[in-house]
């Protein structure tokens, strides 16, 4: 019996820049969750119009017969999981480790990422319209963009960060940053990480300390790559740079799983 061929994977990522990372945190975390598992794709652009639940990124799964398109990352990630496409990095984790994961990535994802969105759209609206919007025609992004910014700005006054003052909104960036490079600086020097990498001093070391990536390091490295190549964030850009460990954790994961990547030129310097 012939054994069954596997899917073609399609990420849709929104953004017209081949072998780049781009400015979508949640695009960068998805492409990374691949790359830890070793799962082959094919970048396209998509549209917000062809995406399900109206959200980019989105994944296409092609299989002999039929394509079926998964967004949202999370859910993306637990249908791969289901379906054996990949490997659930987590599965060894200890309960209290489960949820340490889970808060992590809940503080990025549900918390810094409503800061970055107000940073963007509403402290840089030109730069971002200028980039989120660069695949449509200048006319229409003149028509789309003050639609996205008057429903980013109902947005964030409903969720609570339209509500602050830019310098509450901006150290409360700088705190979690600096949450996660205080977590890097321990897992950096951690015996099971420098064991497992071997004192290698270009081998990545993990969020958790252990010697493989969890969950969470995929969602960081993804908010960290949106940070330094977003135009629309350099508040943001200027924070990240100013913790090396952050850094350092981004540049070497980078150079193991996005080698064929071009390297954001704050790294570069």
């Amino acid at each position: 019996m012939a054994s069954k061929a596997f899917p073609q994977l399609i990420l849709y990522r929104g953004f017209d820049c081949p072998g780049r990372h781009v400015w979508s945190p949640f695009v960068n975390k998805l492409e990374t969750r691949l790359r830890f598992v070793g799962l082959r794709y094919d970048p396209e652009i998509g549209s917000m119009r062809e995406a399900p639940r109206g959200k980019i990124p989105y994944l296409a799964v092609q299989d002999d017969n039929k394509t079926e398109l998964l967004a949202d990352t999370t859910l993306v990630t637990r249908r791969l999981i289901d379906n054996g496409l990949m490997k659930d990095l987590n599965v060894d984790l200890k309960p209290a480790q489960k949820a340490q994961d889970l808060a992590l990535r809940a503080l990025l994802e549900d918390k810094l990422a409503f800061y970055q969105t107000r940073e963007r759209w509403i402290n840089n609206y030109y730069t971002m319209r200028e980039g989120a919007l660069a695949a449509l025609p200048y006319v229409a992004r003149l028509i789309v963009g003050p639609l996205a910014y008057r429903g980013v700005t109902r947005t964030l006054h409903g969720q609570g960060t339209g509500r602050f003052t830019d310098e509450e909104v901006r150290e409360f960036k700088r705190e979690i940053w600096e949450s996660f490079n205080d977590l890097l600086v321990e897992a950096r020097g951690n015996k099971v990480s420098l064991a497992a990498r071997n004192e290698d001093p270009n081998t990545p070391f993990w969020v958790l300390g252990r010697a493989e990536p969890t969950e969470v390091d995929a969602t960081l490295y993804g908010f960290i790559a949106a940070g330094l190549v977003c135009e629309a964030a350099p508040e943001s850009r200027k924070i990240i740079t100013g913790f090396p460990v952050l850094v350092d954790y981004a540049r070497r994961i980078h150079d193991r799983y996005f080698s064929d990547y071009e390297l954001w030129k704050d790294m570069q310097q």
